[in-house]
């Protein structure tokens, strides 16, 4: 046997593909990451009385109110409809973020 690398019964091939195939998916996951943080979503509240729009990573880039839902007497009413389109805009960027990411994390996300 030599003194260099021992012998794996030929595994070094096989690590060095697993290895290629790792570093692929790492690259893969990477840009699917960048595509969602760089794609805008909307969320809406019944009605379209809310609508917020936000990134992949769930920042908020936009809200508007229909002024209809806007009644100094009733403050619940308008904060309803923005916990109703903040969560409907959330809900579609997780459902495009398991879309784009499941496939490589198995539904851990």
């Amino acid at each position: 046997m030599s003194k260099g690398m021992p012998n794996m019964g030929g595994m070094g091939g096989n690590m060095a593909n697993i290895m290629r195939q790792a570093q692929k998916m790492q690259k893969e996951v990477a840009a699917a990451q960048e595509q969602l943080s760089q794609t805008d979503y909307e969320g809406h509240s019944v009605d379209d009385f809310a609508i917020v729009k936000m990134n992949g990573d769930k920042k908020i880039l936009d809200i508007k109110i229909d002024e209809k839902i806007i009644d100094p007497d009733d403050p619940d009413t308008l904060q309803d409809m923005l916990i109703d389109a903040l969560n409907d805009g959330m809900a579609k960027v997780d459902k495009d973020k398991d879309a784009k990411l499941g496939k490589y994390t198995n539904g851990m996300m």
